[in-house]
């Protein structure tokens, strides 16, 4: 393939900035909704379940349950985020019609999945930090392996936000939107060890719940914040990371084919 020559690389570079900035804005300008209204959330969740159960149940023998809670209500805050952000930028800019202004510039299709992505890990990673920031009154904090908390926030964002572009590229109306959050990415979020180890389970669940890949996320993450977890770390940083790299190149092709898209 020949060399599109610095010109051509230069407006796409000047493309893809000017994407990128245009999505983190757009969460930015209403971020009273888009961060402030899902750290509130979190914290509901935190206070309710503090005060039922931190003096009845412990984690991992001696990790009081509020303190467990944590890590787990970041990385669900951190991933329902980061599909919503990309999913709603997407669904919108197709249903509005102004998605062609974003086809039209000489972007990659690569460079437009990035910009799509970072945004998304962007906003991810602000709410997981508020819900963190507020959740420090109410319990202590420990960070035992910080890298890891911030491998699979990374990764984490990173492949929701993915997981949000296909959702918006294959829907053609908010309500099919709203069927593959409210069908997939709830429970799979919810039943993915948030609120409880899954050596609390029944052995059949313990095995079906491992099918699910958001739990290798919000487990690896809680790795970080302990130093136990009830799978190996690197076991799953690496389910983590297959599946980001399955959506992503999914997601690669059907950009480049123009899926729903361009028709």
């Amino acid at each position: 393939m020949p060399d599109p020559g610095p010109r051509a690389r230069a407006s796409s570079w000047v493309g893809f900035r000017t994407l990128l900035g245009k999505e983190v804005l757009r969460f930015w300008k209403v971020a009273f909704q888009t961060i402030l209204a899902p750290v509130l959330n979190a914290l509901l969740f935190l206070l309710i379940f503090s005060h039922v159960l931190d003096r009845h149940v412990t984690m991992y023998g001696d990790i009081a349950y509020t303190a467990f809670l944590v890590p787990g209500l970041v990385m669900m805050s951190l991933l329902q985020n980061a599909f919503a952000n990309s999913s709603s930028s997407l669904i919108q800019s197709k249903i509005t019609g102004n998605i062609i202004f974003v086809l039209l510039p000489p972007i990659a299709y690569h460079e437009l999945y990035a910009a799509y992505v970072i945004a998304s890990v962007l906003r991810a990673l602000m709410v997981g930090l508020g819900v963190l920031v507020v959740s420090l009154p109410f319990v202590d904090v420990s960070f035992a392996a910080p890298g890891w908390i911030v491998a699979f926030a990374l990764i984490g964002g990173a492949t929701l936000g993915t997981l949000g572009m296909i959702a918006g590229i294959w829907a053609d109306k908010f309500d099919q939107l709203s069927a593959f959050q409210n069908f997939l990415i709830m429970p799979l979020t919810m039943l993915s060890g948030v609120f409880f180890s899954i050596h609390s389970l029944p052995d059949i669940w313990q095995e079906v719940l491992r099918i699910n890949p958001f739990f290798f996320m919000i487990d690896g993450f809680r790795y970080g914040f302990f130093g136990q977890s009830d799978v190996n770390p690197w076991l799953s940083l690496g389910v983590a990371g297959v599946f980001f790299l399955f959506l992503a190149a999914l997601t690669l092709v059907m950009l480049a084919r123009g899926y729903k898209l361009r028709s």
